[in-house]
């Protein structure tokens, strides 16, 4: 039942109350007739205390109902008020449905990909205990108006280090609020790139999709990503979609900062470069091509010195640097939108973050390395990488360390698999190769969250929905999660219920919230309403 319905559903038997003052020969009014919100917990024990009130003062059990009901408003509170769900239904008629536009898609991504053993039954419901306070919490995260954007503090002495000059070092463990803040806008970033490829996968140049969470940033590029690969004929079928085949894809975009308050509280003029994960056949095909090539293609026979050579892997290698038919390659279109908005620019302080989501947080990585190799008086270039893989070997690690301008944040949840790979390279011609990590390392874990179940699947521990939640509640390793979070859960229940505790999904249910329904990408991340608002307090 929607919420909608819920509001407006006739109750069944009318309450009438006696006026308070009532003169002796006047026949008492009833009361006009008000039905209760079947979204406010506390509506039937209002309706118990009402009826008890109406019964005669010397029964005993009407004081202790009293008693009761007393009892149980105080653990419960007074709940936030939730407004009602416009009735209309009514779509935009050049949108396809959402069942259309996203089953095939998702199916694509690990978050559906990956078998999800929360979808199992469990037999322990030790997991499932949820105190009236956490139920409490609950209701405000489905309230379409409970996660409000707290205030932004003013960063600009700060922004440095935010931004991860000296490694981020004192803020991670325990997390500082003001970086909780930047990671949860940028992740939100991340979050617009997915919604709009999935919305408008065929979109071409620039992507009519794309809705920023943050009105101070404005896109300037579509970036497109292209692979080597091509899908044989025999392979394609007559229904295929082309998005799932063709070699060039919308991959993210370039945006910058246009707000002068949002400069000011800054400190900088920020160039954000948003990527997304791996969405169709040809990407997952890229990202098991694992073995180590050259940054620039070629072998030198040995490097300088003895010191081994830099190299990455070669599927994302190809993905960076190939250009399409009607495209150019997606370092060609970085590199000279970035050398325009620094000439636009030229003078202001000014920095570029680059954060991405799986195969994103490996594309941020060559091109971070790009940048401050090709671009002498670059700005500082942060990395941010949400679940990223491993990209290249040691070589590539030192060669990013040692360029002075990029700093890399690896944000990780526990047991997601996809930070763990590629772990060996397949065998080289004279000898084999190790992948290694870059940068600084903040580690999350689900088993944290008081919504997920501890054994959460690896669909839910690399989803980006769940990543965000772990980092608006994470406060420290070893500390209670964050009681005062905000971030809305109501995404992360349409994508995961199968990994959400069951407490949780009957109380969406009572709130007129449907788990089992597809997610409305394009709804749910309606920025004006505040279902993903972050960042939080």
């Amino acid at each position: 039942m929607t919420i909608a319905a819920a509001v407006t559903a006739p109750t069944t038997a009318p309450l009438h109350v006696a006026p308070r003052h009532a003169a002796p020969t006047v026949q008492p009014r009833p009361a006009p007739r008000r039905d209760p919100s079947p979204l406010n917990p506390n509506a039937p024990a209002q309706q118990a205390l009402r009826t008890a009130t109406s019964a005669p003062p010397s029964s005993s059990s009407s004081d202790s109902a009293r008693a009761h009901i007393a009892n149980l408003d105080k653990v419960l509170g007074k709940p936030p008020q939730v407004p009602r769900a416009a009735a209309s239904n009514a779509q935009d008629p050049e949108q396809e449905p959402l069942s259309v536009r996203h089953g095939l898609l998702n199916a694509l991504n690990l978050s559906f990909f990956v078998p999800m053993p929360g979808m199992r039954a469990r037999g322990t419901a030790a997991d499932e205990h949820m105190s009236p306070r956490s139920l409490m919490h609950m209701q405000q995260l489905l309230s379409a108006d409970s996660p409000r954007a707290s205030p932004r503090s003013t960063i600009a002495p700060r922004w440095r280090s935010l931004h991860g000059e000296g490694g981020w070092a004192g803020l991670l463990d325990p997390l500082d609020s003001d970086l909780r803040r930047e990671l949860l806008r940028y992740g939100d970033f991340v979050q617009a790139a997915y919604q709009a490829f999935h919305s408008l996968p065929t979109a071409s140049a620039r992507h009519r999709g794309l809705m920023l969470p943050d009105r101070s940033y404005r896109p300037t590029r579509s970036l497109f990503a292209t692979s080597a690969l091509s899908m044989p004929p025999w392979a394609k079928r007559p229904n295929t979609p082309e998005w799932l085949t063709q070699q060039s894809n919308w991959v993210g975009y370039v945006a910058v900062c246009e707000s002068e308050r949002e400069v000011a509280r800054m400190g900088r003029r920020d160039i954000a470069i948003v990527l997304r994960g791996t969405a169709t056949c040809l990407e997952w095909a890229e990202n098991l091509r694992a073995s180590l090539v050259p940054l620039d293609g070629e072998s030198s026979d040995g490097a300088e010195g003895g010191a081994e050579e830099p190299k990455v892997a070669r599927g994302f290698l190809s993905l960076y640097k190939t250009a399409g038919e009607k495209v150019k390659s997606l370092s060609e279109e970085v590199m000279e939108e970035v050398r325009r908005l620094m000439e636009k620019y030229k003078g202001e302080q000014l920095s570029i973050t680059v954060v991405g989501h799986s195969l994103g947080a490996a594309l941020a990585l060559l091109l971070a390395d790009e940048v401050a190799a090709t671009i002498p008086d670059a700005p500082p270039v942060a990395v941010v990488s949400f679940g990223g893989p491993k990209v290249g070997n040691a070589a590539f690690v030192d060669r990013l360390g040692s360029s002075g301008k990029v700093n890399v944040l690896r944000i990780v949840n526990a047991g997601d698999v996809v930070t763990k790979v590629p772990g060996v390279a397949p065998r080289l011609p004279h000898k084999k190769e190790q992948y290694q990590h870059v940068g600084a390392e903040l580690r999350i874990d689900s088993k944290n969250s008081p919504c997920l179940r501890p054994d959460a699947g690896p669909a839910c521990r690399h989803d980006l929905e769940a990543y965000l939640h772990l980092i608006d509640g994470f406060t420290g390793t070893g500390r209670p999660f964050r009681h005062d979070a905000r971030r809305s859960v109501i995404r992360l229940l349409q994508l995961q219920r199968g990994n959400v505790k069951k407490e949780y999904v009957n109380r969406a249910r009572e709130l007129g919230v449907d788990p089992t329904a597809p997610a409305d990408v394009g709804r749910s991340m309606a920025y004006g309403n505040c279902a993903v608002a972050s960042p939080s307090s």
